[in-house]
């Protein structure tokens, strides 16, 4: 087994003569047409697997690197990625020069419960099932909510109903029932999610698509779920006489998160 490349935090640009190397500008580059992340606690990781699947798919979409050049990326980013502490690396797909890069990142804070902006944010994404292009855009939307007393805020199609969070999927309970926006709404598709949506089907906890509004998740267990925090039950909601529900139900699905969490592979 060869010895790995260790780097700190920064942008890396990577191409298939010279592997990853430090970005000689860590500014932004291209434009974005592709971004995945995840948390990596020394050196373990959640649905790795999943990430790469959702990120390659993304590639291909938007016509993209080959797929051998791009799992040629994916191996050397896997083996850059440190083996000690808390980093929320992102890999991204960019147009022009560099189009592959990563950004190694140290986490921020991971918080067990969140403050939500009750006021609906209109869905501002122009490509919303893909990650990557409104990622500025949807910083902005989240800068807003912070000014607001918020740690989050939450995106509303047309008609007023729930879609997700600036960073999050969003899903609550109604009575025993698990539920989240229908799959027909334009949601990004979120790793979390599908895990849990699978562990409620493996352990018979129904599960349902449901339109709601904003006002109709009053008083209910709401939960904002992504791959850098799993699971924030809300805690507060911030604007409008939103009541939070107790979070019954978070700590034993959110240890049942933490255990998904397997050591990154070895090259």
């Amino acid at each position: 087994m060869g010895s790995r490349v260790t780097f700190g935090e920064g942008l890396l640009t990577w191409s298939a003569a010279g592997g990853l190397r430090p970005a000689e500008d860590a500014g932004p580059g291209g434009r974005l047409l592709v971004a995945d992340s995840w948390l990596v606690r020394d050196g373990r990781v959640r649905a790795l697997d999943r990430h790469r699947e959702r990120f390659l798919r993304s590639c291909g979409e938007c016509g993209g690197p080959p797929l051998p050049r791009l799992l040629e990326f994916w191996q050397a980013m896997t083996a850059a990625l440190p083996r000690t502490g808390e980093w929320f690396p992102r890999v991204e797909l960019a147009r022009g020069p560099g189009e592959l890069r990563l950004r190694l990142r140290h986490a921020p804070p991971l918080g067990s419960e969140v403050r939500v902006w009750a006021t609906g944010q209109s869905d501002p994404r122009t490509v919303p099932r893909r990650k990557g292009p409104d990622l500025d855009t949807l910083a902005r939307v989240r800068g807003r909510a912070v000014g607001a007393g918020a740690e989050e805020a939450v995106l509303v199609a047309p008609t007023g109903l729930v879609l997700e969070a600036a960073t999050a999927s969003v899903l609550w309970w109604e009575d025993g029932t698990l539920c989240l926006p229908s799959p027909r709404l334009p949601v990004l598709p979120g790793v979390t999610v599908a895990l849990l949506q699978e562990r409620a089907l493996r352990t018979g906890v129904p599960v349902a698509h449901r339109d709601r509004t904003l006002p109709e998740l009053d008083g209910r267990e709401v939960w904002l779920v992504n791959a850098l925090h799993g699971i924030r039950p809300v805690a507060r909601w911030i604007g409008e006489p939103l009541r939070a529900a107790p979070a019954a139900r978070a700590a034993e699905w959110r240890g049942w998160l933490d255990d998904r969490m397997e050591p990154l592979p070895e090259n």
